[in-house]
Parts: structure tokens; C-alpha cells; sequence
């Protein structure tokens, strides 16, 4: 295994016949960090010829792809970022042919896209150009063709992009071996060179890419084509090792901070005092020496020293904090220059949510608002970036003394994005009674934080839990809600409708967005009045027959007294 990808490239193209070369073709490999989080792309269009601008929309939405693709936010997957590009790229090609050429066929184009990351081949295909594995002598078409025969002799182009504002783009993962070779093609190779041709040609000089790429693209002109003539070829010669071990790499060669105290100094931090110690983590006040403001400094346990699991959480806690700019989330600071193992953060004045609930068990409607709303608008920031807390809880947010609230601790937090590269396991981590029953199984989702938002909404109106405390975990079928309005009278049923909604066991029951749950907790939802005002035996059979079976065992009761008295 090598430090990083390693590749061979080579490309081929002609306009054969035609006035112009309306294909394009290029790749991109970029170095360190960025080939890490990203990897390398390459991507092959092919302008429509019936299109008047074909040939400038093929040379921007290769070169538009190539370039977008880095600037999107580390944390996307491969997927997210890509068909972003390539919608917002769709969009801008079928607007710009409306208005310059007054046409659905101004600026058309097909496209066929590859980024390597890690281990994996992610492929991203619309039109009829064409992406091939040649592994092990054989040779695999990884596209399909997007065309339309409307005669024996006449067919079209049935997807592109550019032909409307809207587009489908293919998608498929491809585990990648060192010696994978991918060729891309051209209508104008394709349609001239069989695929058994292709496989041929590639095993004589497949160790040589620019000879294959010049041979398959003089074959195809050789035996008639009449159209440009592209072929591109990208080869994997060594891939990266997976990213946990080039962490826990790059961890070993930090050594563990000596034991700290007031009055010590560790790089450019001055240690003011313990904040909280634990067996797996200490964390302290200190000071920039170089800004001058307090910090958070936190180092991990001596104890977990040869826990390579707990190490790289703990990096990982970093990375996520690093890459969210919010107001309603903890600040993570860049150390680069660090000699240890520790990470620092903004210092916030205060209190957290733990001790605020229990100094108010049952705060004001008004101010559990405005509370969840900053809490709601701290997790927008982390799904926005395809992040899920996965551990909000009262102990995890801090109040500032402005009453501005702050969620901490990502050490639990699943990172789409880094999911594609780094190993995580399916070992639910979040706080018994605030965690989403569906995560026990390991399948979380946004919804999951809505969960754990709307327990802490009913813990901030009732100063109790919407199932009641437990010992151990329960599946998503024994959790019975208990109506807030036992805790406490005040809740209007609307409240307790949406409170309701957003605990709701089965998380496609549950509120889709943070947006909605808010806005159901601030104006009356009507199908939750509706429910209110059913009678009980229809909100709630099993609660009606357990009354009424009470009911009766008290009159049966009664009589037996009555009979034994007379």
C-alpha cells in the first residue's frame, strides 16, 4: 500500500470529420489533504453536433465539474457533491441555451465522470459516452447508454446535459484494485471499435497508456468514424491506506502531553486550572498567550493510551468541530503546530443545559422556544454538512451568560462524508433515553437528532422524560409515551401533539425537518386538536380499556363490600 493514490494518465483526441472537436477531456490529481478528502477526478464530454453551442458546453461542463467538485464542503459524500455540480452545471447549460440560442438543444452535452477516493470508484454517467473497468485482461462497461432507436436506422440521444432543467445522472460504486485500468470513449470510438476490440487492444499495450489511448483512437478512424474521437484512460498503480490508519498513524507520532496543572505551559497555552477530570478525558482552562483569551484545552486519558478506537475518536471529535462555523456550536480551533496530543476550543462562560433544567424543571413555554430554536439552529449546521450529532443531551449544551446556547461534544457525531474512507462502527454511542431507537440497530439519520431534540423539548416543559428513565436501552415497540400534560397541566394538547410527534418511535412517523417540529411548537397543528379532542377509546384503545378495566374491578369491588354488610 502506498501514502496516497498513484496513478498513470493518458488521452487521445481528434475531430476527425468534422469542422471541430466538440469532445473534451481532462483530470484532475491534487496533492496532500485535498487528494484525501476528496480524491481525483476525471470526466470526458461529448458536445451534441445538432447543438449550436456543443462544443463550448462540452469544454465548460468538464472543466466546471473538475473545478466545483473541489470547492464543496469536505464532510459530502462523493455522491452529494458531485450531483450537486453536475445539477447546478445541468441548470446553468439548459438557462444560458434558452437565452443565447433560444433553443432546448443550445448547449447540450453528454457527460461521464469518475472520482477515486480511497479504496472506491464512484462513476457519474448521462448521455452515450462510456466508462470501462479493464481489470485482470477483462474489460467491463460501467455505463449504459442513454439513446433511443426510432427506426432500424435512426435513434437520438434521450438524456444530456443541457436538454432541460432538470436532469438524472447515473450513479455506481466500483471497489478499486491497484492495475485498475478506466477507459473513457467517445460515441465516435465506440460506435467503430467493438468492445472485444477494445479489451484487445488494451491487453497488448495497456502497460503503455498513451500508445493504447493513440491505437484505440486511430482504429476508430480507420474503420469510418465520422465523428470526434476521444479516448481517456486513468490506471490505479498504488492506492492509499484507509484513512483511520493514517490517522492513527499520524497520532502515534504525537506523544501524550506530560500530567498538566495550574501554572504549566504546553505549547502556547497556559494551563489555568481543571475544569473536569474523568477516567477518559481531562480538560482545562487556559490562555492563549498569543491572543490572549481563555481557551478549553482537552487532552485524552493516560488510560486509553494503546485504545486506538478511542484515539481516533478523539481526532475525530476535532475534524467535525473544525469544519462547523455556527454561533450554536462549540468553536474548535486550529492548532497546527501543536508538539502534543490535545485539542483546544473557545472557552463559554456559563452553565449547561443539565443545570439549567434542573434549576427550572419546568421553564415557560416563551423560553423553551427560544432555546430549542438555537438549539435547532446549531444542528442545521451540522446537516447541512451531512453530519448527525447522534449524542445531543442537556449535559452537552452549554448557556452562555448572554443565554446564548451552544452544543458540544462530537466525539459521537457520523460524518457522511469520511464514512467512505474511515471505519465506523455500528456500536450505538448516544445517551440512554435522549438517543433514537432506531440507532440501536445502527441506522441514524437526521431524524434520529430530531428525536433526541424533541426529548429534550418535553424534558425543558415537564422536568420529566417522555418515556421515563431507564436502565438499560428498549426497543422502539415497549416505549409508551406519557402525555406531557401529567408533568404538567399547562401543556396545550397542540404542544403535546408535536412533542409527541417528534419522539415518535418509528422515525417515518417522526417530524422530517427541525423547521417543522419548531413551527408546530409555536402555532396550533389542527390534526393535533383533532386528535385531542377524539374520545379516548380512539386516541388511545389500550389506554381506555386499561380505565375501564380498573373502573370495573373498583365496582366489583364495592359490591362485594355492599353484599358482605347487608
Amino acid at each position: 500500500m502506498s501514502a496516497c493514490i498513484e496513478i498513470d494518465y493518458a488521452v487521445a483526441s481528434e475531430k476527425g470529420e468534422k469542422a471541430e472537436n466538440a469532445d473534451a477531456a481532462d483530470a484532475v490529481i491534487p496533492e496532500g489533504a485535498v487528494l484525501r478528502h476528496k480524491g481525483l477526478a476525471a470526466a470526458l464530454c461529448d458536445g451534441m453536433s445538432s447543438a449550436e453551442g456543443g462544443v463550448e458546453a462540452a469544454q465548460l461542463c468538464v472543466r466546471g465539474f473538475l473545478d466545483d467538485y473541489y470547492s464543496t464542503p469536505d464532510s459530502w459524500t462523493v455522491k452529494t457533491a458531485a450531483t450537486k455540480v453536475l445539477g447546478a452545471l445541468n441548470r446553468w447549460l439548459w438557462s444560458q441555451g434558452q437565452a443565447r440560442y433560444e433553443s432546448a438543444r443550445g448547449m447540450v452535452t453528454t457527460f461521464t465522470g469518475l472520482v477515486v477516493k480511497s479504496t472506491t470508484a464512484h462513476c457519474f454517467h448521462v448521455g452515450d459516452s462510456r466508462l470501462y473497468l479493464f481489470r485482470d485482461g477483462e474489460l467491463e462497461r460501467l455505463t449504459q447508454d442513454h439513446r433511443i432507436w426510432v427506426s432500424k436506422d435512426r435513434e437520438f440521444l434521450s438524456r444530456a446535459m443541457g436538454v432541460d432543467a432538470h436532469i438524472d445522472i447515473d450513479y455506481r460504486r466500483v471497489a478499486v484494485q491497484a492495475g485498475d485500468l478506466f477507459l473513457f470513449t467517445s460515441d465516435g470510438v465506440t460506435g467503430f471499435v467493438t468492445d472485444h476490440r477494445l479489451r484487445r487492444l488494451l491487453r497488448e499495450h495497456g502497460d503503455h497508456l498513451q500508445t493504447s489511448a493513440d491505437r484505440i483512437m486511430e482504429e476508430a478512424l480507420r474503420n469510418g468514424s465520422h465523428d470526434n474521437v476521444t479516448c481517456q484512460l486513468l490506471k490505479i498503480l498504488a492506492l492509499p491506506e484507509r484513512s483511520e490508519d493514517e490517522l492513527l498513524q499520524w497520532l502515534s507520532d504525537l506523544p501524550f502531553p506530560p500530567p498538566l496543572q495550574a501554572g504549566m505551559k504546553i505549547d502556547d497555552y497556559e494551563i489555568l486550572r481543571p475544569l473536569h477530570i474523568s477516567s477518559r478525558s481531562e480538560v482545562f482552562v487556559a490562555r492563549d498567550s498569543v491572543h490572549g483569551d481563555k481557551v478549553i484545552l482537552k487532552t485524552p486519558s493516560e488510560n486509553y493510551r494503546d485504545d486506538p478506537g478511542f484515539l481516533d475518536a478523539f481526532l475525530h471529535e476535532e475534524w467535525v468541530g473544525r469544519r462547523i462555523d455556527n454561533p450554536h456550536v462549540l468553536r474548535v480551533r486550529d492548532t497546527p503546530h501543536r508538539r502534543f496530543l490535545y485539542n483546544v476550543s473557545e472557552y463559554v462562560e456559563g452553565q449547561t443545559l443539565r443545570q439549567w433544567i434542573d434549576d427550572h424543571p419546568r421553564t415557560h413555554i416563551n423560553t423553551a422556544r427560544e432555546y430549542l430554536d438555537q438549539i435547532a439552529a446549531g444542528l442545521r449546521a451540522f446537516h447541512r454538512l451531512e453530519m448527525i450529532h447522534l449524542d445531543l443531551k442537556p449535559e452537552n449544551i452549554l448557556i452562555d451568560k448572554d443565554r446564548t446556547l451552544k452544543i458540544i461534544d462530537f466525539g459521537s457525531t457520523r460524518v457522511a462524508g469520511t464514512s467512505e474512507t474511515r471505519t465506523d462502527d455500528d456500536t450505538p454511542r448516544a445517551t440512554l433515553d435522549y438517543g433514537a431507537p432506531e440507532c440501536l440497530s445502527g441506522r441514524c439519520s437526521n431524524r434520529s437528532d430530531i428525536y433526541s431534540l424533541g426529548v429534550i423539548a418535553y424534558e425543558l416543559l415537564t422536568g420529566a422524560l417522555p418515556y421515563g428513565a431507564h436502565d438499560r436501552p428498549l426497543p422502539a415497540h415497549k416505549l409508551r409515551y406519557v402525555p406531557a400534560s401529567r408533568h404538567n397541566p399547562a401543556i396545550q394538547p397542540w404542544v403535546d401533539g408535536a412533542l409527541r410527534k417528534a419522539v415518535h418511535p418509528d422515525p417515518s412517523r417522526r417530524y422530517d425537518s427541525l423547521s417543522e417540529f419548531l413551527y408546530d411548537l409555536s402555532h396550533p397543528n389542527p390534526d393535533f386538536l383533532q386528535e385531542a379532542a377524539q374520545p379516548l377509546m380512539e386516541r388511545n384503545p389500550l389506554g381506555f380499556w386499561k380505565a375501564l378495566s380498573g373502573l370495573l374491578v373498583l365496582v366489583n369491588l364495592l359490591l362485594l363490600y355492599l353484599l358482605q354488610r347487608s
